[in-house]
């Protein structure tokens, strides 16, 4: 099983100006992978989706990527 990237990290607030962070969230095409891909628990995964469509929103992270 893999280990929580925000947990192992001690990061307790997903940020959403945090793009690099948000980046390995995100697959090749940019869309929000699944927490079985990621190993996110269920409440730091919801944390994230909000997170990555704040940022998309803003204008940080493009929706799509070809």
């Amino acid at each position: 099983m893999k280990q929580d990237f925000f947990s192992s990290n001690n990061i307790k607030h997903v940020d959403y100006k945090d793009i690099e962070v948000l980046k390995k969230f995100l697959g090749p095409t940019a869309k929000i992978m699944s927490h079985r891909r990621t190993g996110l628990s269920s409440g730091n995964q919801r944390k994230v989706a909000l997170a990555v469509k704040r940022a998309r929103f803003m204008g940080l992270i493009p929706y799509i990527q070809k």
